[in-house]
């Protein structure tokens, strides 16, 4: 089963009317000819970090609904889930079991306990390698009901504890979860938090070579029987995404969020012309996720004061973004990513903001799209100040009701439109061409099998042209 070469939907399964079978009612009803797949985030039980600290994979939260729900979903669109690879609930059986038993208890090897690593646990020297985007030591001390203590391995959250995949016991176990998730009909399934799960004392333990290759190549083969596949998620330099796609997997192109804003703010083609010229072919593309906007994925494809004047611009014209949403006081300990949703980062200007999809449409690749980006929310400031939760800037969740109103906006509208063309028309099949224009414009060209589209945008007005070829004629409209 090979996806669609379509818009996707990105969303919690809760986002859209607050249940799957409300999801699935909003999906049919709007975006039935305007995305081919939706990826669904983490619908386990979990308990922390809506829904990425899972207490299990093997079961559907039933205030979400059930499997039923989302095989039913998976008929109609190409169907995306998570598997957080990297760890497991603190809640979970495995680790309670664990935290009473310790060495006694049966699942005592899925876990990286320091004893693992010799007597004298890890040094302070190797434990300052270790790469984090958290200011805190990777790792958990926990107190067992005897009052001995340990420590654990523990990359994010002290509710997410880190797996072993050195052990033979968590390949037991997670073959039999992948199996299970690949028997859905899920089409492919997104590896959270992949890069972090080589270790290595004495290295940064991150995305470790050979280590990483062999490893994912034993988590596709538990599910590709099932036609189904893997997407590694792996947030850094944008070289980790191009070692990905010479390996002939598929990636992410987690740059273009902060290359788009960059084009639009300094009316300039220059980077992101150089950047899709180079850029991974296999690769799924987005603006917007449920995590912030990333820096860090564009190192090395702007220059240090490009990258700090763009999110200089971000905070100005980010509607009631604030830098204080995107530290510490509000649950946000990694500093290479800004809260703010993708409407709101461009001012709210609607020209601007289809231009930044038009991009993202052409580019090389699968386009996301995430639930909040598709009704162009603005942030929601009133749920972050309740949560003190700076990532829930960009999380609103909708009723039925608003969504109706949203769809009534000329933006969402016009973003409809935009995404039926991607989803529907052959030229995008073909392969990205980037004739010459003046810096202050962005011409992109796909073409296939005699069917063609070429969108012209002036980075200055952000008005959009798209022309286009239909049963042998050309057409032109502005977006």
């Amino acid at each position: 089963m090979t996806m669609q070469n379509k818009v996707q939907l990105i969303t919690y399964p809760d986002s859209l009317g607050g249940n799957l079978l409300t999801l699935h009612y909003t999906l049919r009803k709007y975006l039935n000819k305007a995305i081919g797949g939706v990826h669904i985030l983490p619908f386990y039980p979990s308990s922390a970090d809506r829904g990425f600290a899972p207490i299990t994979h093997d079961e559907v939260d039933p205030m979400f609904g059930n499997w039923d729900d989302l095989e039913k979903i998976g008929q109609d669109f190409d169907l995306m889930i998570d598997f957080m690879v990297n760890h497991v609930s603190r809640q979970s059986e495995y680790f309670q079991d664990y935290l009473e038993n310790g060495e006694n208890s049966e699942y005592a090897d899925l876990f990286l306990s320091f004893s693992k690593f010799g007597p004298d646990g890890i040094s302070e020297e190797d434990l300052a390698k270790v790469y984090s985007r958290k200011p805190r030591p990777p790792y958990l001390e926990i107190q067992r009901p005897d009052g001995s203590n340990e420590r654990v391995w523990c990359t994010f959250d002290y509710e997410q504890i880190d797996l072993d995949w050195s052990s033979q016991l968590t390949r037991a176990y997670m073959r039999n979860t992948l199996i299970r998730l690949a028997r859905t009909s899920a089409k492919m399934i997104r590896l959270d938090a992949f890069a972090y799960t080589t270790v290595e004392i004495g290295t940064e333990c991150f995305f470790l070579e050979p280590q990483v290759w062999e490893l994912l190549a034993w988590l596709k083969d538990c599910v590709e029987p099932f036609g189904t596949d893997v997407l590694p998620e792996v947030h850094e330099h944008s070289s980790y995404q191009q070692k990905l796609a010479a390996h002939n997997y598929w990636c992410y192109d987690f740059a273009l969020p902060m290359l788009v804003l960059h084009t639009l703010y300094s009316h300039s083609q220059k980077r992101i012309v150089d950047w899709l010229k180079d850029c991974p072919r296999k690769q799924v593309t987005t603006l917007d996720t449920h995590d912030g906007i990333g820096i860090v994925d564009v190192i090395g494809l702007m220059d240090q004061e490009e990258i700090d004047a763009t999110v200089e611009k971000l905070y100005e014209k980010g509607s009631n973004a604030k830098k204080i949403y995107s530290g510490p006081e509000y649950q946000n300990l990694d500093v290479y990513q800004i809260n703010c949703t993708y409407y709101s980062a461009l001012n709210c200007n609607d020209d601007a903001y289809i231009a930044a999809r038009a991009i993202q449409f052409f580019a090389p690749g699968i386009p996301q799209v995430y639930y909040v980006g598709w009704l162009a929310g603005e942030n929601d400031t009133e749920l972050v100040e309740q949560t003190r939760n700076g990532r829930d800037i960009n999380r609103h969740s909708y009723a039925i009701e608003e969504i109706d109103a949203e769809m009534k906006r000329p933006v969402v509208q016009r973003l409809m439109k935009l995404m039926e063309f991607r989803s529907n028309h052959p030229a995008f099949d073909g392969e990205l061409e980037m004739p010459e224009s003046p810096e202050s414009e962005l011409i992109m060209r796909r073409e296939h099998e005699g069917h063609w589209a070429e969108i012209h945008i002036d980075l200055k007005t952000y008005a959009a042209e798209l022309t286009y070829s239909f049963e042998g004629k050309e057409q032109q409209i502005t977006i």
